[in-house]
């Protein structure tokens, strides 16, 4: 195989790679869905505290739906590496390294408040 068929290989694995990844993030979104509006415990990628069992619903199904859309976020920002390699325009790069940087953002920041949840029982 010469320089021009392995780079073609590369770019459709990439390019396949990323697809599957939106895909599963797709997929993390809709079962979040699925497990908040069944109440599913099976969907549940966490345990609920039972102090946030206790605060209702609404509590439940914030951490339960949260979890799987930082699961989402997760699966979206590996696509977005995968794109970054095979990348060769400069604008696309940087709009790649800022959707990362977004993604890799509200990834933080949902972790976070999931973990405050947890944290603070009677907020």
């Amino acid at each position: 195989m010469n320089l021009h068929g392995t780079e073609l290989l590369l770019n459709h694995s990439a390019q396949a790679l990323r697809q599957l990844l939106e895909f599963l993030s797709l997929i993390s979104v809709a079962i979040g869905l699925v497990a908040v509006l069944s109440g599913a415990r099976k969907l549940r990628l966490r345990e609920i505290p039972p102090h946030l069992v206790q605060r209702g619903p609404v509590t439940m199904a914030r951490v339960t739906f949260g979890s799987w859309v930082a699961l989402a976020l997760e699966f979206q920002l590996g696509a977005d590496v995968v794109l970054t390699t095979i990348s060769r325009e400069p604008n696309a790069l940087i709009q790649l390294g800022a959707v990362a940087l977004i993604r890799t953002f509200l990834n933080f920041f949902l972790a976070l408040e999931l973990r405050q949840e947890d944290r603070h029982p009677g907020s």
